[in-house]
């Protein structure tokens, strides 16, 4: 009997699935191993290769796809239309766009925020030491975290939650390294916890994780369609920007990112697109490569 091992991405080599056939006694126990074979690539599909043990099929990744991202999503996007707390359908209908990204073979790393719970510059917390306001905050996104790992979880998907403070008892501790690994294996990892420390936003610790693990982009999922010259609520002919550079962001204070987040963005050629996360298929056809929401580019 035949059975297969999965490894995740190599991103040396570009093979998006590699498959190394094992030898099976019947009985469950691998008795040897053959060299490994691709069977399977990001948007292709699976199924195993009629060629011999070490034959390999090499396949590219559709044209314009991003191969290793790190999407930034506010507490409030999973709360819904609650305001407070989670929302199941919304953490589910969330986690199900990111499986179906994931089963393309995208490394995905996830920076949530906490506002949904606690909010250290918020008006709840305006009589509260700011630094004992913001450890309120970092923890309220480890709430979030291990929700959305549950919810990835029960559709198959492996992730890790890493935090910038240390709690072993409930999640790893962030390691660089060690959080490139997890992707490199196809796991998803939700980088809780900010950057550990007070008086930075999660936008800055999205920003930094992107820099760190070398993602390809950085998006931000957000309740409007992209970067608008104004607040498109309040103000009716507000003009949406397809693209923008981050200079022209500070320079007419657009309310997109902490102007910490966009400086290192800027300041490391870290692309960052901006779009409608209530928008379902968003995220995938961001992915992709499709023409959504507002590019932000140094």
């Amino acid at each position: 009997m035949l059975r297969v091992l999965f490894s995740g991405v190599n991103r040396k080599t570009g093979l998006d699935w590699l498959a190394v056939p094992i030898l099976d006694d019947g009985g469950g126990q691998a008795t040897g191993r053959q060299p490994g074979v691709l069977i399977a690539c990001a948007g292709v599909g699976t199924g195993v290769s009629t060629g011999g043990p070490c034959e390999q099929f090499l396949c590219d990744t559709q044209k314009g796809m991003y191969k290793r991202i790190v999407l930034k999503l506010s507490g409030e996007a999973l709360a819904g239309s609650r305001g407070f707390g989670l929302d199941a359908d919304k953490v589910a209908g969330i986690t199900g766009e990111l499986a179906e990204v994931h089963a393309l073979g995208v490394e995905i790393g996830i920076v949530v925020g906490g506002g949904n719970f606690f909010r250290g510059v918020a008006q709840q917390a305006q009589e509260m030491d700011r630094v004992a306001a913001d450890n309120m905050g970092m923890l309220s996104t480890v709430i979030n975290a291990i929700a959305l790992q549950d919810a990835l979880e029960q559709r198959g998907v492996q992730c890790r939650v890493m935090t910038a403070v240390f709690m072993n008892q409930i999640a790893e501790p962030y390691i660089r390294r060690r959080a490139t690994r997890h992707l490199e294996k196809g796991r998803v990892v939700v980088f809780a916890a900010g950057i550990g420390n007070p008086f930075f936003s999660t936008d800055t610790a999205a920003s930094l994780r992107a820099m760190e693990i070398k993602a390809d982009v950085l998006l931000k999922g957000t309740k409007v369609e992209g970067v608008y010259s104004a607040d498109p609520v309040l103000v009716k002919d507000a003009v949406k920007y397809d693209e923008i550079t981050y200079m022209e962001i500070l320079r007419q204070g657009l309310k997109v990112m902490d102007l910490t987040a966009v400086s290192l963005c800027k300041d490391n050629n870290l692309p960052m697109i901006i779009f409608n996360m209530n928008q379902p298929g968003n995220i995938r056809r961001v992915v992709m490569g499709e023409k959504v929401g507002s590019l932000v580019t140094a």
